[in-house]
C-alpha cells in the first residue's frame, strides 16, 4: 500500500522547508546568527551552476513578511 507520509521527501524539499522555518523563527531580530552561513551556502549553490561576478543577500521587510533578496551578476561572456 502506498501512503502519502511513507514517500520520503527529497533533500531540497527539506532544505526549503527547513529555510523557511528558519527565516519565519525571529521576526524581531535583524541578524541571525546563521545569516554568514546561510549566506555562503546560497554563493556555493549558485556558483555551482552558473559563473557569476557578484552575489548579494540581504534581508529584507514587507509589512508582516519577511523574505531574503538574492541579487546575481552573471559574468559576461
Amino acid at each position: 500500500m502506498n501512503f502519502p507520509w511513507n514517500k520520503k521527501r527529497k533533500s531540497a524539499e527539506v532544505a526549503k522547508d527547513r529555510l523557511r522555518i528558519a527565516i519565519m523563527t525571529d521576526k524581531q531580530n535583524d541578524n541571525y546568527p546563521f545569516m554568514e552561513d546561510l549566506k555562503k551556502d546560497i554563493i556555493d549553490v549558485v556558483r555551482k551552476y552558473i559563473e557569476v561576478q557578484d552575489i548579494d543577500i540581504k534581508k529584507e521587510c514587507h509589512g508582516e513578511f519577511e523574505a531574503l533578496s538574492i541579487d546575481v551578476q552573471v559574468k559576461e561572456k
